[in-house]
């Protein structure tokens, strides 16, 4: 139980630090690019895709490595907060053997 607490913990405190640094650094709206790296399955790719929906114009690409077992997944679109991309974050997170970069 003390593990997941802290991990929430280190969560909300990285997500607390990114959204300053987007605050701090970029006038919103603006572009952004999402990069994730995830086990080759159709399935996860696709489940990632989907959280980006609602984003009109996003643009989504994918590359998969070498020897296939990754694929990487970048969507660029234009964001309208610091809140939407911790937003988009948060609900990608649950993409099991997700890396966001």
């Amino acid at each position: 139980m003390t593990d997941k607490k802290n991990e929430n913990d280190k969560s909300k405190e990285f997500y607390e630090n990114l959204k300053a640094q987007l605050e701090d650094y970029t006038d919103w709206p603006a572009p952004y690019l999402f990069k994730f790296i995830v086990p080759t399955d159709k399935r996860k790719i696709q489940q990632i895709l989907s959280f980006f929906e609602d984003i009109p114009n996003a643009k989504a690409k994918t590359r998969t490595s070498t020897k296939g077992q990754y694929t990487s997944v970048s969507i660029e679109a234009v964001i309208e907060s610091a809140d939407v991309v911790i937003e988009k974050y948060e609900k990608v997170s649950v993409v099991e053997g997700l890396l966001s970069l």
